[in-house]
């Protein structure tokens, strides 16, 4: 089976991106659309968590939502957030985008590599601050092994939660091959597409939680990144379409 049209459960990217380039080189029909969004919570719905922002002495930033929502409710609860803050942020990228709200060069900063768990030597070295963990409705099982290792004082605030977007106006079965890279975005499927059956439909999915949640689903996958020879999705589907195409 030639794959001719492929969905692609993100938003359109730059015209730079290399899913143009393999839709162009292999001529098939690529699409971007969202199957998931963030939607924030409230300062009413942070309180009913019993969170005090002015309690805590360092946050920790895993995304630049979090950032994002960390400030708005900041804001909303009238809490000016000292320049005295120790933040932490996953990587390099995350910390960059603290401009957008603080003035970098003042601040305490400090990040990881890429991985949650290379923060563990930060907690160690600034074991003493009472840290608060913006982060979303889904928190991964990693960041919680991370936080226990640390042994250090850290609370949770739920401050976004991901939910289904409205898919309504497309029809999965349109496509030859349908790709997620997160468990919301399966369940997104399911919800806007009760009566979805795979049959002939090639799915690809980026990480092993994706992958679980596929299998869960009853849904068969035909395409797995990242792997050691394919460490992007972009490389997986090059190499999976050229060998289905041969």
């Amino acid at each position: 089976m030639r794959i001719k049209s492929i969905l692609v459960s993100q938003p359109a990217p730059s015209e730079s991106s290399p899913y143009l380039d393999i839709a162009k080189k292999e001529k098939i029909k690529i699409d971007f659309r969202p199957f998931i969004h963030v939607e924030g919570v409230d300062n009413k719905e942070l309180r009913t968590q019993k969170i005090d922002l002015t309690q805590f002495t360092g946050i920790i930033f895993t995304s630049k939502n979090a950032i994002d929502h960390y400030f708005r409710l900041a804001e909303e609860l009238r809490f000016a957030v000292p320049d005295t803050m120790r933040y932490i942020c996953q990587s390099e990228a995350i910390a960059n985008y603290l401009q957008k709200h603080i003035v970098y060069r003042k601040r305490k900063i400090s990040f990881g590599e890429k991985n949650f768990s290379d923060l563990l030597p930060l907690f160690k070295k600034f074991p003493t601050e009472k840290y608060l963990l913006p982060s979303s409705d889904v928190l991964s099982p990693d960041i919680v092994k991370t936080m226990e290792t640390a042994n250090v004082d850290w609370t949770r605030a739920i401050m976004y939660r991901t939910v289904c977007s409205d898919l309504t106006d497309i029809n999965a079965k349109d496509y030859d091959m349908l790709i997620f890279f997160s468990p919301q975005g399966i369940k997104s499927l399911q919800q806007n597409f009760p009566n979805f059956k795979q049959e002939e439909t090639k799915i690809g999915v980026f990480g092993n939680t994706t992958l679980a949640a596929a299998e869960e689903a009853g849904l068969k996958v035909d395409l797995m990144a990242p792997t050691k020879e394919t460490p992007s999705m972009t490389m997986a589907l090059e190499k999976y379409i050229k060998a289905l195409h041969k």
